[in-house]
């Protein structure tokens, strides 16, 4: 038997943060965690439409009214029912007109009995940092996202690229929504930190990586958003980090 198969002996240690940065008036991000029912969720409203808070706000109220589920399978097909439910609410809404979009991206983390499901839309994201590494979960519904995949440009194009910020799917913007997903083992020393664009936007992935091996989600939520306010804090930024530890261990934070 797989000795991480139950989940039983581990645990979830939460830090989640979320500011509207230096240039934004408002905070159009919205988040949400429960380690009891292990669920973690960062909801980005779409920045230039109306009432971007309202939509991530019903994205996080969605999960917040999910059960647990038998299995992570009915977990996921719940969750993503629901998200599903926010997305033709939002249409109706708009009723159609392109000019009167209400959307919102979402990143998700669920976890049951030793494993988990990141589902995502849009540009938010979902990290795994495990054994001195990191992994994108998640992989960018963007329009120079979709470029890099077909080869037309570089990942160091894509950085600077005008169009950067254009997304291609999030909920509320179209009929035919679906959720991308990824699926693993949780291990114990996991980390995973979901975020909103304003993270990514100004702090890559070895920067993540450095500062969310070996200490505290406390203490890693906290360097992360520092800097990404440090280096300009131009969007909203959304942190929510998750280290997975042992029930019975002593956790050692290194700095």
């Amino acid at each position: 038997m797989d000795p991480w198969a139950s989940g039983h002996h581990l645990k979830f240690e939460t830090a989640a943060l979320t500011h509207p940065g230096h240039v934004r008036r408002f905070n159009e991000d919205s988040i949400f965690t429960d380690g009891e029912r292990g669920i973690w969720v960062v909801a980005d409203g779409m920045g230039g439409h109306r009432d971007g808070n309202v939509a991530s706000a019903m994205v996080t109220d969605a999960a917040r009214g999910i059960g647990k589920g038998a299995s992570l399978m009915a977990f996921a097909e719940a969750f993503r029912r629901d998200i599903e439910a926010v997305n033709a609410a939002l249409l109706a809404r708009s009723q159609g007109r392109p000019d009167q979009i209400v959307g919102s991206t979402v990143a998700a983390l669920l976890t049951h009995d030793g494993n988990y499901c990141c589902l995502w839309a849009g540009d938010s994201r979902c990290y795994l940092v495990r054994e001195g590494r990191i992994e994108q979960l998640s992989h960018d519904h963007t329009e120079v996202q979709e470029l890099v995949d077909r080869g037309i440009i570089s990942q160091d194009e894509a950085a600077s690229w005008p169009r950067r910020n254009v997304i291609t799917r999030a909920v509320g913007a179209v009929d035919d929504f679906q959720l991308e997903h990824a699926t693993g083992v949780v291990r114990s020393g996991d980390c995973f930190v979901l975020c909103s664009d304003g993270l990514t936007g100004h702090v890559k992935d070895e920067e993540i990586l450095a500062r969310s091996s070996g200490l505290s989600a406390n203490q890693a939520s906290h360097d992360l958003l520092e800097l990404a306010l440090a280096r300009g804090g131009k969007d909203n930024i959304s942190i929510v980090v998750v280290n997975v530890v042992d029930k019975g261990a002593t956790t050692v934070v290194m700095r």
